[in-house]
């Protein structure tokens, strides 16, 4: 136990020592009043710290009162102690995919409680409320593997299956597993990281954890417990039982519905339950089986089943929890009457959660501990014991020092302890140097296990909601939420990635457009191996236009790259031969100079130009940012000193900063703007929308509030007199910072000194405005915002010539959002709608036709009347949808019924809910921009896309519903999706001209293309020509990667390229280590293409052009740069008697005799000889 002095002040506590002895003395009920928030979680910590024999259960009322819980128990107990158990929502309708991340959760606690014994669960009333699979049958499932373990590869990945693995080729997210040679990669849904499994014949060789971005495995393990993969899981045993049952519902279903009279919804339940009964009688098993698992079981179980012994249940708020069951029981039971009556459902299928009675029942009969901080009547108890606390929260200083001294003497006169809590090491340094200032010391303390004495104020690190004071312990405890406003907030680890953006060969597949720089645009049709001249080797078949075939050497990879273009843009296949290609090429270099000449002027210019040279960090400015409630990621922290060191040098500044919504670039603006205010300049940020300037301007003002900053706004939100006095302020210097739409652009507008201008999505803003900025950013530093990511090679072509900064670490601290592909029904969104409402929240409901969206936003008022629902969409007037916009951020509508015009800028951390009606219809990149939307806090967040299952869909759109099942469940649709954005970011960049051209030569060559204009333009010879040249190896040997060695074509094709671009030894070392890593150990034609691959390294530096093998010899051709001449020649071919020739007409060629040499014996002999060769080049002359 962390902290465990401050823990122990309790024991002086009657009241809680009463509580703490009704549980040794196994009382069965007793409750305690007076309590709120944060000060019950501590009693929560103090009684797990005294009773360690006990396992503990608490039940709350929603996800966030949840997550709090968690968060102030960790503190105390450690993240390991305390899980968080969510609740799964069970759709009763066809889901074609969801995502695994609240499974994932799920299951992991279901493991530990099997297998260990996690001191503190917490769940949700809800959760607790669903059925689970019988303990029995999940323990029964649990697959332990050891070390020396007998067990064949087979039998592994039958039980994987079975358990609802899926088998993939590279293995990303939980859920997965992949099979290469010996190996087994496995990623279980109840570890942190993968796992890969290295047979020995029928035996468990080694266990080692491995990395998902890099594949290479590391810490080895002695053993690995993985957990099934799906919630329910059903065998021989459980067909058998439910088979019948279905029948026999759906026969007894049937009359009912014919004595109703219910047509059409007779029709729709034989169709539904004769598939459904085909696939299980076929045994089709699929996780979407949830939905009928009354069916199954003779008996389901209740998470409690899963504790090794009754846990104490511990009720927060009961009367609230149970007022909130009572109602979501009464909206499930409609729900279930209307499918029922439709046809979609059997009445069996409503087992799945616990009823209300029951409930009440279950908790009358366990132990249970309930608190309240309102005395009044608990209803579902009838407590043995009954105590009242005085206790309440501490007052709110917002920054106030002098105010808090106060308070501090106060407490000391009264004998108090003062602890603060606060996010970090740092930040207490920070808060004790501020004590310090008003003459109060505090003393740090990593973990207080020492005695507290009266008076003594001591700082100590922790994540805690809300400081509370209590009188009986003389105890006060403090957060930066009280002292600051703000505290640092613990971020929660996924294991799910949202996919790494590639511009490589992992993803490519047979069917994708390639470019060859020689040839131009083909199709790439998969990598075929060849026999040629007695030996097998692989080649690169590509199609071009007509019936052309061309087959590129694995070792001329780097010749080829995937096309990449904007999304549903098909490019033209080329002709082999011609000039068409070459004539392509050429437009688009001659494009590429003169865009490159042209930013090279505009660089030059501001070069020459002065600016204000801002001064270094101000204490204050160290203050303002000890106050950001987040750690800051890596990329932040780059972005931040690459602004700061703009800002402190001579030259105005003109930085591009890049990072989708939410990753943290208004903080980096928020720094700037400070830094700049601290040195008496002015401020403008200017916004591309009045919602926008609103959302900017809150979000200043509160970081801005504990300074003396003036701010203002400027939009048509407010009135001419609010308008005329912030202009006036910004003439007169009495306003500091402003935020505004283009009416900042307006004539009227004038600065007294003006040192920053902070520009949001200049792409948003018309000619007309762009021209006036051009006036205003004259000799200022300008820092520009854009949403749209921007690809990393563009990034790099443009160094030198456009200052960015990137960001593209993605925030930890969202809930991941729970995502669902499945079929439209009217009932799921008024169920959805709901559930949302009842938490408080939001919903964007996505139609994207204009021409029904009125009939969309008129069918979802009648679904779900106390809905206030508005409507947005491009074609209104833009006053309009700015109103309708501003009223939806300020809670005025529950539910946006709107077109994908919300796909970028909006931020609204109340909306955690979002339903795409016919998703099939989208693209992957709006879908995972419109995804964003939703999750923006530690709230979980749900997406719908929806399809319509009576539509006949076309096959393009069923590829994309294929695609959106893989983004949902895989993840690896995120690649896709993001490299459509970084295309579209890319086309923002660089203007529609330019565009075209990209689209003309695909994105990797126009980069490529760019570099080298940019390199040239600033007169310098491109990077590339300071290599040398890749030597040409024709040898007649069996060199490369078999089938049955590496089965997926993308992943052949990324290690073929990284072998080939190999620079030195270590590369193709690294490369030889990571084959017998990934795919075990390397048959004889990989080790063939290790060794090729080493003596091209070691030809390309010794200056070899081109090693090739004809009959009985082998010709190594030499460039001037050779290093071997005269005497050293002379030492080589002594080494080497009877076995080389040297001839020298047209350069110097070594000529080797082989005879009849065997492979290995080939490349054994000229392994030597250019091992000789380098010793000797390496001799000093």
């Amino acid at each position: 136990m962390q902290h465990q002095s401050l823990l122990q002040l309790l024991a002086g506590d009657e009241e809680f020592r009463q509580i703490a002895d009704g549980l040794k003395n196994r009382l069965q009920h007793q409750a305690v009043f007076g309590l709120a928030g944060s000060q019950k979680h501590f009693w929560w910590a103090g009684l797990a710290s005294r009773q360690e024999n006990l396992q503990f259960l608490i039940i709350s009322l929603d996800d966030l009162s949840a997550g709090r819980i968690v968060d102030d128990l960790s503190t105390f107990c450690g993240e390991e102690n305390v899980l968080f158990f969510p609740g799964q929502e069970f759709l009763p309708y066809q889901i074609y995919a969801r995502s695994r991340e609240i499974s994932s959760q799920r299951i992991g606690v279901l493991t530990k409680l099997a297998r260990n014994r996690p001191r503190i669960i917490v769940t949700t009333g809800e959760a607790f409320c669903q059925k689970l699979m019988p303990f029995s049958v999940f323990s029964r499932h649990l697959l332990d593997l050891q070390t020396g373990q007998q067990l064949t590869m087979e039998a592994l990945q039958t039980k994987l299956t079975q358990l609802g693995y899926d088998r993939v080729d590279l293995v990303e997210i939980p859920g997965q597993y992949a099979v290469r040679g010996g190996l087994v990669d496995v990623f279980p849904l109840n570890t942190a990281q993968p796992v890969r499994v290295d047979f020995f014949d029928d035996e468990i060789d080694t266990l080692r954890v491995f990395d998902v971005d890099t594949q290479l495995s590391g810490e080895k393990l002695s053993e690995v417990i993985i957990a099934p993969a799906w919630e329910i899981l059903v065998g021989e045993k459980e067909l058998e039982r439910a088979l019948p049952l279905l029948h026999e519902e759906w026969q007894a279903t049937i009359k009912r519905l014919e004595k109703l009279k219910k047509k059409s919804a007779i029709e729709n339940l034989n169709e539904k339950m004769k598939k459904q009964l085909g696939e299980l009688e076929q045994g089709m098993i699929s996780q979407s089986l949830e939905r009928w698992q009354p069916f199954f079981y003779e008996a389901q179980s209740l998470l409690t089943d899963y504790f090794p012994v009754p846990p104490i249940l511990i009720l927060d708020e009961p009367r609230q929890v149970l007022e909130k069951l009572h109602r979501f029981e009464k909206e499930r039971s409609e729900t279930f009457v209307d499918l029922l009556e439709a046809g979609e459902i059997l009445p069996g299928q409503s087992k799945l959660y616990l009823e209300t009675e029951e409930l009440r029942q279950f908790f009358a009969d366990g132990k249970v501990l309930a608190f309240s901080s309102l005395p009044q009547n608990l209803d579902v108890i009838r407590p043995q014991r009954l105590v009242h606390v005085q206790s309440k929260s501490a007052s709110s200083f917002l920054g106030k020092l002098k105010m808090l001294r106060e308070e501090l003497l106060r407490w000391k006169k009264q004998h108090y302890s003062v602890v603060f809590m606060v996010g970090s090491r740092e930040r207490g340094e920070h808060l004790r140097n501020l004590l310090w200032e008003i003459k109060i010391e505090g003393v740090w303390e990593q973990d207080l296990q020492t005695k507290l004495y009266p008076g003594q104020v001591r700082i100590i690190p922790g994540s805690w909601q809300e400081g509370f004071e209590m009188p009986s312990l003389k105890l006060v405890l403090l957060t930066e939420q009280e002292v600051f406003g703000q505290r640092q907030r613990r971020r929660p680890k996924s294991k799910f990635r949202e996919g790494a953006r590639i511009f490589s060969f992992d993803d490519l597949k047979e069917g994708d457009y390639v470019v060859h720089v020689h040839y131009g645009i083909g199709r790439y049709l998969g990598v075929k191996r060849l026999e040629v001249g007695g030996v097998y080797k692989d080649y690169l078949q590509i199609q071009y236009h007509g019936a052309d075939r061309l087959y590129v050497p694995t070792d001329q990879i780097d010749l080829i790259q995937k096309y990449i273009g904007a999304e549903g843009h098909v490019p033209r296949l080329n002709k082999l031969g011609g000039t068409e290609w070459s004539r392509v090429k050429h437009r688009v270099k001659a494009s590429v100079q003169d865009m490159a000449e042209e930013l090279i002027k505009l660089y030059a210019a501001r070069e020459t130009a002065v600016g204000h040279v801002f001064s270094p960090d101000t204490p204050w400015q160290q203050e303002f940012e000890a106050l950001f409630p987040y750690k800051e990621t890596p990329d932040q922290l780059q972005s931040i000193m690459e602004v700061k060191k703009d800002m402190e040098s001579p030259k105005p500044m003109e930085r591009l900063l890049c990072g989708d919504v939410g990753y943290g670039k208004t903080e980096v603006a928020l720094r700037a703007a400070f830094k700049a205010v601290m040195d008496g300049k002015q401020v403008a940020v200017l916004v591309p929308t009045t919602v926008l300037a609103q959302q900017h301007f809150q979000t200043f003002q509160e970081r801005f509030a504990p300074f003396p900053v003036k701010m203002g706004l400027l939009s048509r939100f407010r009135t001419p007199k609010e308008q005329a006095q912030v202009i006036k302020g910004l003439k007169n210097g009495t306003v500091d910072l402003v935020i505004g739409t283009h009416r900042l652009l307006s004539s009227d507008v004038q600065f007294k000194d003006l040192g920053l201008v902070i520009i949001d999505e200049e792409q948003r803003f018309g000619v007309a405005h762009k021209e006036r900025l051009k006036q205003i950013r004259q000799n200022v530093d300008v820092l520009t915002l854009t949403a749209t990511p921007i690809p990393r090679t563009l990034h790099m072509a443009l160094s030198g010539v456009r200052d960015m900064s990137t960001i593209e670490t993605p925030p930890e601290d969202r809930y991941p959002v729970q995502t669902y592909v499945v079929e439209y029904h009217p009932d799921l969104v008024r169920d959805a709608i709901r559930r949302e409402l009842g938490r408080g929240g939001q919903v964007y409901f996505i139609h994207n036709r204009i021409q029904d969206l009125e009939r969309v936003m008129l069918h979802v008022k009648e679904l779900v009347p106390e809905a206030r629902v508005a409507m947005a969409h491009g074609q209104m007037k833009e006053n309009d949808l700015e109103d309708v916009m501003l009223a939806f951020v300020e809670g005025e509508y529950d539910v946006l019924v709107c077109t994908t015009i919300i796909e970028n800028g909006l931020d609204i951390a109340n909306v955690n809910t979002l339903i795409v009606d016919e998703a099939d219809q989208l693209g992957l990149a709006q879908l995972y921009q419109l995804r964003g939307r939703v999750g923006r806090t530690n709230r979980l967040a749900y997406a719908y896309f929806t399809y319509r299952p009576q539509k006949v869909i076309n096959i393009q759109a069923q590829k994309r519903l294929n695609a959106i099942r893989e983004f949902t469940e895989f993840g690896s649709g995120f690649k896709m999706a993001m490299r459509d954005l970084e295309i579209r970011g890319a086309g923002n960049l660089l203007g529609p001209e330019q565009h075209g051209q990209m689209l003309a030569v695909g994105f990797d060559l126009y980069c490529k293309l760019l570099a080298e204009a940019v390199e040239e333009a600033r007169g310098r010879m491109p990077r590339e020509e300071e290599k040398p040249p890749v030597p040409l190896i024709e040898l007649r040997v069996d060199a490369y990667l078999p089938d049955n060695y590496i089965s997926q074509s993308g992943l052949k094709m990324e290690m073929y390229r990284r072998l080939s671009l190999a620079q030195n030894l270590e590369e193709v070392e690294a490369c030889y280590e990571e084959l017998a890593d990934r795919f075990g150990p390397p048959p004889a034609p990989v080790q063939n293409l290790i060794r090729i691959a080493r003596l091209r390294v070691q030809a390309m530096w010794l200056g070899v052009k081109r090693i090739s093998q004809s009959n009985r010899e082998v010709e190594i051709e030499t460039l001037p740069a050779f290093p071997l001449k005269g005497e050293k020649l002379i030492r080589l071919a002594q080494d080497f008697p009877r076995k080389l020739s040297f001839s020298t007409a047209g350069g110097l060629t070594i000529k080797s005799r082989i005879g009849s040499l065997s492979q290995e014996e080939l490349l054994t002999f000229l392994e030597s000889v250019f091992k000789k060769m380098k010793s000797l080049a390496s001799e000093s002359n």
